[in-house]
């Protein structure tokens, strides 16, 4: 075992896109984790292929280096505000965190949430200004932002004299000076030092028995589930008896209970070398490790020895979800076309299974026979979800994103609310200040961010989010960024505009022809192209007009011998929208379902028969 005052425990921390998974790869190169001629592909911490193909961290990744004689656990977390509960579960595993603040940028929405989150668990940071060889950089205006963050978020004096490093986590260096260091001074050695130095060696408790919080869930098929936390106090072998102690908080912060208690056998014990897990024996208090054999150890349990069953830890704090929607049972008349048409318990088991390893996700049981209601952090943290199972060979149905309400204490309808930050060229910012005008969004700042861009910051209800991030790339020609966090519940702003246009229903079932999509084109833009399949009920585009229009993309020319059999090679078709899962959750009305099979997304009416559908609005409208 290791000498727990050679252990640093520490997280990488920042918003979407300031370099925390690109830092962690010069880290390795620097602390020669890998061999010479081993083959490292960029960004080697983002090993999922959907963190590959989007270019952002989903999950929370540890790993380890050595640097002179001391061992370095590094945890990289997610940068995205949706998944936000990954961060929150890891940093209990570590005792410092590198915030990492772009030299342009500054602060960003994230940046705020994740320091939040550290401050209060009494971490003291270390700040990296990170990217100061970009143009444009401000190192000094980055470093003023991020102090005025600490004094705001109410960081003790302590934590607010922190050390400040100077780099590029993309071309491997890191200084204590603003100024960039020549050429062959250039290297990680300030970083490993600072963190060596101000990182406090991991907290153990003398003379206790072992202890520890699963922080981290995984599953393997060869293994079944693997538990990953810090131990506290003694040490764990390979085959001991462990205690599994399940806690919940009794509500309104006054205490924790405990809910089960059950022994299981450590069967495998692992630590971790570089990226990979290594088998080990024994390990003991400050090591971070992960170990198989309990079947039903889960989030924020409590792994001990017999001998502290009466000392359990506190749950993990985890923030609740604020967006919901229902998983459905595919009934399109495509359905077991391009995958497996899945039951109800099978979707229900493989949601269960996902809220066990995912902090912010919430799996709930309404009553409905046809489907289950998924709770999470908002549209791309459920999109991501949906996407995983997709690729599963699962097809199901999605209904569109609602917000999840509170009840206050003086009873009145409370609804999440999101600071927004856009930045976005100046001719752009009439059309976004109008449209978040009717979505309840409050201009609360404007900023010139210089070079004729401007940051405009909102403050508006989540619910007006939904479905806007789509139409502002539109409106500002894909050139503004938009990024929001989670800032708490207020009054219910009333009712608001969302989509203003209707949906294009198809009307009969059969095989789109150019014919009848030359026609259609001229009412509204087309999801689909010739020759692909539609039924009864199907969405086929959006409308030009506010009111639903029916139509029949599979209607056919009447061929006589009085035209051309070549008159068809003259027809010019747009280019059709093409709607992935998220874009579609951001469009589709309270009517409509998102059909997700492995090879298409398709939009449809929730009732397909239109008849059918007539009833139903007219009984709502009547209700």
């Amino acid at each position: 075992m290791r000498d727990a005052s050679k252990i640093r425990n520490v997280a990488i921390i920042a918003h979407i896109d300031h370099g925390k998974t690109t830092l962690i790869d010069s880290i390795f190169r620097a602390a020669h984790t890998f061999r010479k001629n081993a083959r490292v592909e960029e960004r080697v911490m983002d090993g999922l292929s959907l963190e590959k193909e989007r270019g952002i961290t989903i999950k929370s990744k540890h790993c380890s280096v050595n640097w002179n004689d001391y061992r370095i656990n590094i945890v990289d977390t997610p940068g995205h505000a949706d998944f936000s509960g990954e961060v929150e579960r890891v940093l209990s595993m570590v005792d410092s965190v590198l915030l990492l603040v772009d030299a342009n940028e500054g602060p960003m929405p994230q940046t705020r949430y994740v320091l939040m989150r550290a401050l209060k668990l009494g971490l003291r940071p270390i700040v990296v200004v990170n990217k100061v060889d970009r143009p444009n950089a401000s190192p000094e205006t980055a470093l003023d932002k991020t102090f005025d963050l600490f004094i705001e978020l109410g960081a003790t004096d302590e934590q607010c004299e922190f050390p400040v490093l100077y780099g590029s986590g993309l071309d491997g260096w890191m200084t204590t000076e603003i100024s960039e260091p020549a050429e062959e001074e250039k290297g990680m050695a300030a970083l490993f030092e600072a963190i060596i130095d101000f990182v406090p060696p991991p907290e153990v408790y003398e003379g206790l028995p072992f202890q520890m919080q699963a922080s981290t869930i995984t599953w393997s098929d060869y293994l079944g589930r693997i538990a990953c936390g810090r131990i506290r106090s003694g040490a764990l072998k390979k085959g001991d008896k462990v205690l599994i102690t399940r806690t919940r908080w009794t509500g309104c912060g006054e205490g924790f209970e405990v809910v089960s208690q059950h022994e299981e056998t450590c069967a495998h014990l692992f630590i971790t070398e570089g990226v990979e897990r290594t088998e080990v024996d024994e390990a003991g208090a400050g090591d971070i490790i992960w170990f198989s054999g309990p079947d039903e150890v889960a989030l924020g349990d409590t792994v001990s020895s017999s001998a502290m069953a009466d000392s359990p830890l506190p749950p993990l704090d985890i923030e609740e979800p604020t967006v919901s929607m229902f998983f459905l049972v595919n009934t399109s008349p495509f359905a077991g076309k391009d995958g497996n048409a899945v039951t109800l318990r099978q979707i229900t088991n493989r949601l269960e299974r996902e809220a066990r390893i995912d902090p912010a996700l919430r799996v709930e049981d309404m009553g409905r026979p046809d489907g289950i209601k998924v709770s999470g952090r908002g549209e791309l943290h459920l999109g991501i979800l949906i996407e995983e199972m997709r690729r599963e060979g699962m097809e199901f149905c999605v209904s569109r994103p609602e917000v999840i309400t509170r009840t206050g204490s003086g009873g009145e309808l409370l609804e999440p609310a999101e600071e927004l930050i856009i930045d976005v060229p100046e001719e752009y910012q009439g059309i976004v200040i109008q449209k978040l005008a009717l979505r309840k969004g409050e201009l609360k700042n404007m900023e010139n961010a210089g070079r004729g861009v401007l940051r405009l910051i909102f403050s508006i209800p989540t619910r007006g989010l939904i479905g806007y991030r789509g139409e502002f790339l539109t409106d500002t020609r894909g050139l503004g960024i938009l990024t929001s966090r989670f800032t708490g519940y207020i009054p219910w702003v009333g009712e608001m505009v969302s989509r203003s246009r209707g949906s294009m229903v198809s009307m009969d079932s059969g095989v789109a022809t150019g014919y009848s999509l030359e026609n259609l084109q001229e009412r509204g833009t087309l999801f689909l192209k010739p020759g692909d399949e539609v039924y009864c009920g199907m969405v086929v585009g959006e409308s030009a007009k506010t009111r639903d229009l029916p139509c029949n993309p599979a209607k056919r020319k009447q061929q006589t011998n009085h035209r051309s059999a070549t008159k068809d090679a003259t027809i010019v078709l747009d280019v059709p929208r093409q709607m992935t899962i998220e874009s579609s959750l951001e469009w589709i009305e309270d009517d409509e379902l998102v059909e997700i099979t492995p090879k298409s997304v398709r939009i449809r009416k929730s009732i397909l028969d239109p008849n059918e559908r007539k009833r139903a609005t007219s009984r709502a409208n009547a209700a």
